[in-house]
Parts: structure tokens; C-alpha cells; sequence
């Protein structure tokens, strides 16, 4: 009665589903969170008759065989690339970025990390940082007296010192691309890590190399749709309650079968 494990490995696939839904749901207002979706792909199949085979003495050939297939198994859990809406916030250091590309920062243990969140702050050194103290590549210090900041779309950081005076280049922002975005390696925080599968990061001025623009001001939503997520909440759980029911009638076929005299 392989039925029994079947149904568990579908279980099991719908309940990883579920999870992967809650987390999306969970980032609904995460600044430039995009949703993920769970990926299946069928388990190995037992051959009874190979398709192809010599079925009798003439040499007639079995058309299709017979394959038993031994449950489901988690394939991927992908990231769906889409752009989030901007929503309009007014702040100096709020960036969002139009498009592709992510923003560099460096890592307490000297690697780069890529984000898109463009919620930055100032540190008590100047420094431009991420919201948990990143600093952002190339480092950029807006000097103590600085009275506003202006980020054009090609990433160039600009300062003004007094009414009506020339504004003074601080420096400019760069954004990273890869190849196979999919691939990066997420570490929380709204930050990802270069992975093998993800390829190197092509660093390029914004609006370069078919990199994305920057937008002051601004700051990019969560990509999550909610009806869809609940949609598809729905139909894991139905498909649970299926592979649940599955389990049932294997469970009484077996009792069946233990009180045949």
C-alpha cells in the first residue's frame, strides 16, 4: 500500500506551499520585497513494464508500459522578479530604484551585500548606511553642514550649504546586475549574497548596461498581490485536505484487508 507514503509527500509539499504563501503574505509592506513561489517536480517511478519493451514471442512492443509514480518532492522555491509600486515618502535619502539593479553595501565581514531597499539613513559619521548600519558602495559622507540633498536619476549625490548657493557633488551611486537574479541568496534583512548561480555582480552607473534609474523621494513597495496569495492558499489547502482524505481510504482499505478470514 504505497498510497500511504504518496499522500504523505503530498502533504508535505502543500504544507512547504503554505509556508512559502504565509511568508509572502507576511511581507506585504516590506520595502521592495518580491513574492516567492514553491516549486514541484514528481518523485522517481517504479517500472512494472517498461515502455518499449518485447511483450510476446512475435515481437510486439509494449506502447506505454506501466510506471508508478512515488509522490512529489520540492523542485525550487523562486523569486518572482516584479517591479513594486513607489510609494511618494519626501525623504532626502529615500531612493528607489526604477527597474533592474540592486544597491551595493559592504557587510560587517567585508563581503558586498545587494538590496533594494532604499530607505537610507545618515550616520553620526556622515556616512550614508541601510536602516541596520550597512554602508552603502561607493561610501558616500554628507559633510556635518550640509542643509539638503539631492539624488538625480543617474545616482549622483548632491549637497547644499546655503540658500540659493552651487550645489556640490558628494558622489555618485552605483547598481549591481546579474545575470540570474533567481539565483542570489537571500539573507534577511532585505539583503541578498552573490551566489554560483546568480553569477558576478556587473556594477554600472544607474541607467547603464540596461540598469534601472534612482528616484528620490520615493521607496519601492512589496510586489505581493494578496488576492493571489490567498487564492493560492486556498488551493493548498484543498489539496492538503485531498492528500489527507487519500490517507483515510488507504487506512481503511488496510483495515479491510486485516479482517479478511
Amino acid at each position: 500500500m504505497r498510497a500511504l507514503k504518496i499522500a504523505a509527500t503530498g502533504m508535505s509539499a502543500q504544507q512547504m506551499r503554505v509556508e512559502v504563501i504565509s511568508n509572502n503574505l507576511s511581507n506585504m509592506s516590506t520595502t521592495g520585497y518580491n513574492p516567492r513561489r514553491a516549486e514541484f517536480s514528481d518523485l522517481h517511478y517504479q517500472q512494472y513494464a517498461r515502455a518499449g519493451t518485447i511483450n510476446a514471442a512475435d515481437g510486439t512492443v509494449l506502447p506505454t508500459g506501466v510506471q508508478l509514480g512515488l509522490g512529489v518532492r520540492p523542485a525550487a522555491v523562486s523569486v518572482q522578479l516584479e517591479q513594486g509600486a513607489l510609494s511618494a515618502t519626501g525623504g532626502d535619502l529615500d531612493v528607489a530604484i526604477e527597474g533592474r539593479g540592486y544597491l551595493e553595501v559592504t557587510l560587517p565581514s567585508g563581503q558586498p551585500g545587494y538590496t533594494r531597499d532604499g530607505a537610507l539613513k545618515r550616520s553620526a559619521d556622515g556616512l550614508i548606511v541601510t536602516s541596520d548600519g550597512y554602508p552603502v558602495s561607493p561610501e558616500i559622507v554628507i559633510p556635518a553642514d550640509a542643509r539638503a540633498l539631492s539624488v538625480n536619476a543617474d545616482g549622483e549625490v548632491y549637497a547644499y550649504f546655503e540658500e540659493g548657493g552651487a550645489a556640490q557633488l558628494l558622489g555618485q551611486f552605483t547598481l549591481a546586475g546579474f545575470t540570474n537574479p533567481k539565483g542570489l541568496e537571500a539573507l534577511g534583512s532585505n539583503l541578498f549574497a552573490e551566489t554560483e548561480a546568480s553569477g558576478p555582480a556587473l556594477l554600472a552607473a544607474p541607467g547603464e548596461d540596461g540598469l534601472g534609474t534612482l528616484r528620490q523621494g520615493y521607496l519601492e513597495e512589496s510586489s505581493v498581490d494578496a488576492v493571489r496569495e490567498v487564492t493560492e492558499l486556498i488551493e493548498a489547502q484543498r489539496g492538503y485536505e485531498l492528500n489527507s482524505k487519500v490517507i483515510s481510504a488507504a487506512d481503511q482499505m488496510l483495515g479491510a484487508t486485516a479482517q479478511v478470514r
